[in-house]
């Protein structure tokens, strides 16, 4: 399967196209894309929220061949600004049955705009377990052979010794191929899509996608951008990047565990008492037992990625990444602190490619389940690292009780029934990361309106909390516009697509800096006024793709056990309160300008120039 493409440079900042691909019909198509809409959704997580909402039936089963999986790149990207080299993936999750998008800093953003399309759609399902391979515009599917059934890193090590030095793949390991409905893609050991990007790769069975092109884009404005790059450098290697720099974000144990802040056995009633000890998991005793390996993302120089290698290797061994949601859902969730165990889960958790919050958390609450006599499986139980570790194998492999915890912790409490449904620790189906949401009830609100679940990073509410200027014990409506301009901020980062650790050092003149890198790149001039509204048209048509799919405004809550469960924090009990909380997202929603149900509004709509452009083979996707 062939594309025609002329030059080897197309435009500033843009290619100007996207390609279809049919899996099924082995069929490609090229298919412009109108500058109007590149404008008004940039690239990344803004591209590929409008082509997912162009390519989605309504409806539709995320693991049916017909659900589009969407790989979006940013005119960002090949520049000598820093972090820029991340790519968006994004589909219909199979996890939430909403919207899924995972970003992953690697050379794979690299070498797929060189393939000359600022995205790729895929549809359909292959035949057997393949290759897809898109080499500039020609693409192939090709059997995946011995691949099939191996681990994300033997399918890369493997990929390498047969793939061009210039090409980069995305691999799923055997939890996406038995369609966990957590597992993740995978490049250089770097995963992303937590809501089951794996399970849906996985479902087209195609086991890894390799590109690499010659096609490059060039800037506007050289000079200006060389500039405007050394700055951003300077101030990202400044004071406001140095702790994760220094520790990585490992070092959160410490201060979360402080502020009543990292969770523990399943987000329980007894979660605040000493019944493990945090301390074991914090960055000092981690440095005492393991030499720690700094490394950066490809064009990053902040550098905030640790791996724990053991001591008592032979000098150059393996290395374990290690962040602290690892420590967190691994750890402190599961009632674990022994750092080896969780080294290991985590190394487990990335070969077999599934996402390490999903895992644990739904490890806990199954934990919590079988403690609290609800599931007949007396050997899962708070603080068993050999259990965990056990049942990390067995949802890779759906084989016995790990069969209903690759459904993920909403689907399990469903199938358990009674009080566990209100234990499960999920948003829309997307489980917790690391903050307990009644100490931090600014953050709890911003997940609960986040169209993908329960992510802090596509909220950053998480910062109004840490701030100091407010009460994080408490919500009320009058608060709401901090907590949606902080969403608006993760939408642009995630569509330019930047490392959102760059906003530490911008500061508050990000929308003016974004604003000039934008210019310097695509001879376009923009201004912070005019990516405030590119924010707000990405959450639009993210909340417009969810309500499409059957979403409703009954989904932005939390689970009950927040509400009526109080937690101890010193001398105060704290939980959210369900009336201040409810009439806090209605007031979201008149912020947003969406109706009492959380629905854009026909201006809105609009706005989203969904018929501004042909889908593959001329027909576009019938809308509601």
């Amino acid at each position: 399967m062939s594309v025609r493409r002329s030059s080897a440079v197309h435009r500033c900042g843009w290619h100007g196209r996207y390609l279809w691909i049919d899996l099924g019909g082995l069929r490609t198509e090229s298919i412009p894309l109108p500058d109007d809409v590149l404008r008004a959704y940039v690239g990344g997580v803004g591209l590929g929220t409008w082509l997912l909402l162009r390519h989605t039936p309504n409806g539709v089963d995320p693991l049916a061949p017909e659900a589009p999986l969407v790989i979006s790149f940013s005119p960002l990207i090949g520049s000598p600004l820093t972090t820029s080299a991340k790519f968006a993936v994004l589909c219909k999750s199979p996890l939430t049955d909403r919207i899924n998008d995972g970003l992953c800093s690697s050379a794979f953003a690299l070498a797929g705009k060189r393939t000359g399309f600022d995205a790729f759609v895929v549809t359909g399902a292959a035949p057997a377990p393949s290759i897809l391979t898109i080499d500039n515009g020609h693409v192939t599917v090709a059997g995946a052979g011995s691949l099939w059934g191996r681990t994300t890193t033997e399918t890369e090590r493997m990929l390498r010794a047969s793939v061009p030095a210039d090409a980069a793949s995305l691999v799923i390991g055997p939890a996406g191929e038995r369609r966990v409905r957590f597992a993740t893609a995978s490049h250089d050991g770097r995963h992303l899509g937590r809501g089951g990007t794996g399970a849906v790769l996985g479902a087209k069975r195609i086991k890894a996608i390799v590109v690499r092109g010659d096609r490059r884009t060039v800037p506007a404005d050289p000079a200006a951008l060389g500039e405007l790059a050394r700055s951003l450098q300077r101030a990202s290697l400044g004071p406001a990047t140095e702790k994760y720099r220094r520790l990585g974000t490992m070092a959160n144990v410490e201060l979360l565990q402080r502020l009543h802040v990292l969770p523990r056995r399943n987000f329980s009633e007894r979660s605040a008492s000493p019944n493990i000890s945090a301390d074991r998991l914090a960055r000092p005793a981690l440095e005492a037992r393991y030499d720690i390996v700094r490394k950066s993302c490809v064009a990053c120089r902040i550098a905030c990625e640790h791996q724990l290698v053991s001591k008592s290797s032979r000098p150059g061994g393996a290395g374990v990444r290690m962040e602290y949601e690892n420590l967190y859902a691994l750890g402190a969730l599961c009632g674990i602190d022994d750092p080896e165990v969780v080294r290991k889960a985590s190394e487990r958790c990335d070969a077999l490619g599934m996402d390490t919050i999903s895992t644990g958390a739904t490890i806990a609450l199954a934990m919590e389940c079988a403690e609290s006599g609800w599931w007949n499986e007396a050997a899962i139980r708070f603080g068993d690292g050999g259990a965990m570790l056990d049942l990390i194998e067995r949802i890779a492999g759906r084989e016995g009780p790990g069969a209903r915890l690759a459904e993920g912790s909403r689907r399990f409490a469903e199938s358990i029934g009674g009080a566990a449904i209100d234990r499960a620790p999920h948003i829309k189906g997307l489980e917790l990361p690391g903050f307990e949401p009644r100490v931090m009830q600014h953050l709890a609100l911003g997940m609960a309106v986040s169209a993908r679940g329960a992510d802090h990073n596509r909220s950053g509410a998480y910062e109004v909390d840490l701030g100091g200027s407010v009460d994080r014990f408490a919500i009320e409506p009058e608060r709401v516009g901090p907590i949606a301009s902080s969403e608006n901020e993760a939408a642009l980062y995630d569509s330019l697509i930047l490392c959102k650790f760059v906003r530490r050092a911008l500061g508050s003149a990000s929308g003016d800096v974004m604003a000039d890198m934008l210019r310097c790149i695509t001879g376009h001039a923009w201004s912070a006024d005019e990516l405030q509204g590119v924010a707000g048209r990405i959450i639009n048509a993210r909340r417009w793709y969810n309500h499409c799919q059957g979403a409703s405004a009954t989904e932005d809550t939390l689970p009950r056990r927040f509400f009526d469960e109080p937690l101890p924090v010193g001398d105060r009990r704290v939980v959210l309160d369900r009336d201040a909380f409810e009439s806090s997202v209605r007031a979201y929603y008149r912020w947003r300008g969406w109706s009492d149900a959380g629905v854009p509004s026909v201006r809105q709509m609009e706005d989203l120039r969904l018929e501004q452009a042909a889908t593959a083979g001329g027909k576009g996707v019938e809308r509601r």
